[in-house]
């Protein structure tokens, strides 16, 4: 039990969700909302289809709420279920042009933002519409890593506990997404 002011730990919430506490899982949402959202956007690269697929992978969370395991972390055992989804998004859609654009804003809130001329303001869009593309690009198993650890700013051991490889695959990954973006890159200039 918890200090009476401080939060419930997420084995606490898992507990009473389990039991059948409907805002204790509503709390574990609460604290893991922004996260996933974010993970998400950064699989699909829509901001409407990553809330979507956030929203449904909570909604599939706490209908399989039962066969969770307390003593593993929840966000872990949640980002499976959100993983999950997000791939078989990407590979049911017809198009796999995915709209990165919309996620400028995202992209750019990652950059130093600084005041630049017209002319400058404009290559830095271009550059950030062509790294959006080049994204696009990835498989999905190299994108879901490239995402983690750029922009969510994850360890190499967090990542691999989140999609369930070994550290070196994650590197290797990592270093594969790192190669293919630098020759897209290089190829559109």
């Amino acid at each position: 039990m918890p200090s009476p002011g401080e939060p419930p730990s997420d084995d606490e919430l898992v507990r009473r969700a389990q039991s059948g506490d409907a805002d204790a899982f509503g709390q574990l949402v609460t604290r893991y909302m922004r996260q996933a959202y974010s993970a998400a956007m950064g699989l699909v690269g829509s901001r409407e289809d990553a809330l979507d697929l956030s929203q449904d992978a909570f909604a599939r969370a706490f209908r399989a709420r039962r066969r969770l395991d307390p003593e593993r972390p929840f966000y872990a055992w949640y980002y499976a279920i959100l993983r999950r989804l997000c791939f078989n998004f990407l590979r049911d859609r017809r198009r796999r042009r995915v709209r990165l654009e919309e996620g400028t804003a995202w992209l750019v809130a990652q950059t130093a933002a600084h005041f630049e001329d017209p002319a400058r303001a404009a290559e830095r869009r271009e550059d950030q519409r062509r790294l959006a593309a080049a994204i696009e690009t990835l498989p999905g198993h190299e994108r879901e890593v490239l995402v983690l650890k750029e922009f969510e700013q994850l360890r190499y051991r967090e990542i691999a506990e989140l999609v369930d490889v070994p550290i070196g695959t994650v590197m290797s990954r990592l270093y594969a997404a790192r190669q293919r973006l630098a020759a897209a890159l290089e190829v559109d200039r």
